[in-house]
């Protein structure tokens, strides 16, 4: 998450590197940005087992948890569609500028999805998210956006970054709830949703582009596929790290060097692209998410580092406030900030790299306070 606001907030800086920044469409290329949404699929799959495992330790029953898990996915959908449609949003037309729309569907989450205190009154509670879905639903209604020149209405359009994780969360956690933690599905499911993504950009799909607009896997099954392979290694990780570690490392470094191999092996079938969401990218961003959470595993579990991260660790307990508080600040500057900006010389370059380590940092700290004050969103 830290990362993930780093890498949003390098519009705005100038002449950096461009190793750091996403690669555009038809580019055969690995920017340092494209390989932070992957990690964050990656990381939702190595929580799975973990939040699932903790309910059914609390004596939920299957169908309470299944519920669960489509509440919270319905949550992301939501979200992620109407920050969706930010992009094709009329600035002329509309009744509201973007900026104050995009503030109150904010509120509106934030009154709808927050962590309420167990001591609040219920009707109290039941009031704020009414006035959140009230909210929510009157933003949508005067929605008025613009495609090709031509008034458009709120669509679902590629779902955004929280629908994408909501789709890839739903599809996993059902997968790994009714396989109880058994590694043959779990390995299974990954093998199919790698094969789809595959398939498709090998053309062997066609037949099937008929339907594609009514049933299909998002992001041709590359975001599931990020998050499988998060849920497979957070199984190994708890079946066999502390009795039998050995066999976990080999099994994580093989898994891993899998990827990397196969990765570059298909790089043929549609380069290296995020955009295009392609086997390449998908195998080579699992392979550094896998050897990542190795070197977090050294860290943290053998060398009990956790205190180097405690700074940033709001953004981890509370990462859906710290991913929404950019939308807030960057609405707010769009209101007031016009015209006014940081020295050039703090936008340019490796000062300005550094702005935006600040900026991450910032935010998360922010959050922290929120925290602290039981201001963050829990789905």
């Amino acid at each position: 998450m830290f990362l993930m606001i780093f890498v949003n907030d390098l519009w705005s800086i100038k002449d950096f590197p461009e190793w750091l920044d996403h690669a555009t469409r038809m580019e055969d290329k690995l920017g340092f940005a494209d390989t932070i949404f992957p990690a964050f699929l990656f990381i939702v799959g190595l929580s799975i087992p973990f939040a699932i495992s903790a309910r059914q330790a609390k004596g939920e029953s299957q169908n309470k948890i299944l519920w669960y898990i489509l509440t919270r996915s319905f949550a992301l959908l939501v979200m992620g569609v109407f920050h969706v449609n930010l992009e094709n949003y009329d600035r002329i037309n509309a009744l509201l500028p973007k900026p104050i729309w995009q503030i109150l569907i904010t509120v509106s989450f934030f009154l709808i999805w927050l962590d309420y205190l167990p001591s609040i009154a219920k009707r109290k509670k039941i009031f704020l998210q009414g006035l959140g879905i009230a909210l929510l639903v009157a933003m949508a209604i005067m929605y008025k956006g613009e495609r090709k020149g031509e008034e458009v209405w709120m669509r679902t359009q590629w779902w955004g970054i929280l629908g994408l994780i909501g789709w890839a969360y739903l599809l996993c956690s059902i997968i790994f709830l009714y396989s109880k933690e058994k590694l043959v599905p779990v390995v299974a499911a990954l093998a199919f949703f790698l094969l789809f993504n595959i398939s498709f950009h090998a053309g062997w799909l066609d037949a099937l582009k008929p339907i594609r607009s009514y049933v299909w896997i998002v992001g041709d099954a590359s975001m599931p596929a990020l998050t499988m392979a998060g849920v497979l290694l957070s199984v190994l990780y708890r079946k066999f790290s502390s009795t039998n570690a050995k066999v976990f490392w080999i099994s994580a470094v093989g898994i891993g060097l899998f990827m990397l191999i196969d990765g570059f092996a298909l790089r043929p079938l549609g380069g290296i692209s995020k955009i295009r969401a392609t086997p390449s990218w998908v195998m080579i961003c699992t392979a550094i998410s896998t050897f990542c959470f190795l070197l977090f595993i050294f860290l943290v579990d053998i060398k009990q580092k956790q205190n180097w991260f405690a700074l940033i660790k709001p953004a981890g307990t509370s990462t859906l406030t710290a991913y929404l508080l950019p939308y807030i600040h960057y609405a707010i500057y769009n209101i007031f900030g016009k015209g006014i900006a940081l020295p050039l010389i703090l936008r340019t370059g490796g000062v300005g790299i550094v702005k935006c380590l600040l900026y991450s940092l910032l935010i998360i700290l922010i959050t922290g306070m929120l925290e602290r004050r039981r201001i963050r969103l829990k789905i």
